[in-house]
């Protein structure tokens, strides 16, 4: 046997005892190349969420690595307040520290989503907003929209502060589904605030209020937005109240408004007889500020001294709609 045969006997040395390999019987050969293994060493993979290779760890539904999703608790309902106007209806808040959130109805209505500065993500100031990823309180959300019609937001999270979700309605809503996961030590906290909102996120509603005896007004420190809300609105009743007047309205119909309006409302106006003082059980259109706190704590409708209050009449309404489509949001 020449000594070309007798080096074609001699395999290589073994990299893993079951390995076997093809060496080519040439002396052109250099090098051997190694066959398939059917039962060789184990692969090492890809690192697991605890960086190391081959421990296939990974994260649970809470982000801890390893975990069995028992540190966290899912939140999942579905919004279906019908809305008795067309504007902007809170949904839920979604917390700071949420993970893994969906949301996702079918209707010509639209999604949209509201920073902790009150700045509008997407689908705000009544301009629909173009599918695509956003990023919004620390994560990246995946807004999609079809011809179904049907519309999703989804975001991995964690949320690095409080997102307000709402919808656009348009018709009437036949449910939104929302789901989260939420650390266990976020939820009381979540909850609490909800009920206490009891949505929305302005004062109490009238039937949620409680008479209580009246006090001296506080300065609230405030800002006013750029537009005020426009509405057409019944007054139901009216209250003094230390040196302001309250009305209680039923909102009929909104023109124009960049924050969510509820089917009653409470318009406050300064002193004992405001000017224009409004008539109890007679519609009114009403341009009034929205004051905040800086702080949140304090929210309401301010109707201020010689502001806009007419009677409803046709012509009023025509004026007020014209108005609205020429000047922008």
């Amino acid at each position: 046997m020449s000594t070309a045969s007798a080096s074609c006997q001699t395999a290589p040395q073994e990299l893993c005892p079951s390995e076997t390999y093809s060496v080519p019987c040439t002396m052109a050969a250099l090098s051997w190349a190694p066959r398939r293994p059917t039962s060789g060493c184990p692969s090492m993979g890809s690192p697991g969420c605890d960086g190391l290779l081959g421990s296939g760890a990974l994260e649970d539904r809470c982000g801890r690595c390893g975990g069995a999703n028992d540190s966290c608790l899912f939140v999942q309902r579905v919004f279906r307040d019908a809305g008795a106007f067309a504007g902007y209806w809170n949904v839920t808040l979604i917390p700071e520290g949420a993970r893994h959130i969906r949301v996702a109805h079918r209707s010509r209505n639209h999604l949209a989503l509201m920073g902790g500065d009150g700045r509008y993500v997407l689908n705000g100031d009544w301009a629909v907003s173009p599918p695509g990823t956003y990023e919004a309180a620390g994560t990246h959300v995946v807004y999609t929209r079809d011809t179904g019609p049907q519309e999703t937001l989804q975001a991995a999270g964690p949320t690095s502060h409080n997102l307000l979700l709402q919808v656009l309605l348009q018709e009437p809503n036949p449910g939104i589904e929302f789901e989260f996961w939420l650390p266990q030590e976020r939820y009381s906290p979540f909850q609490a605030r909800v009920q206490a909102l009891g949505w929305p996120l302005r004062q109490p509603q009238p039937r949620e209020v409680e008479p209580q005896p009246p006090a001296a007004p506080a300065v609230i420190p405030a800002r006013t937005p750029t537009l005020a809300p426009v509405f057409q609105a019944r007054v139901l009743g009216r209250h003094r109240q230390a040196q302001e007047t309250r009305y209680e309205v039923r909102i009929q119909l909104v023109y124009k408004n960049r924050s969510p309006l509820r089917a009653r409302e409470y318009v406050w106006a300064p002193g004992h007889c405001p000017c224009p003082m409004l008539a109890p059980h007679r519609d009114y259109l009403l341009a009034v500020q929205r004051l905040v706190s800086p702080n949140g704590t304090q929210d309401r409708l301010l109707l201020p001294h010689a502001g806009y209050a007419r009677p409803w009449s046709p012509a009023e309404d025509s004026r007020v709609r014209l108005t609205a489509r020429r000047c922008p949001i």
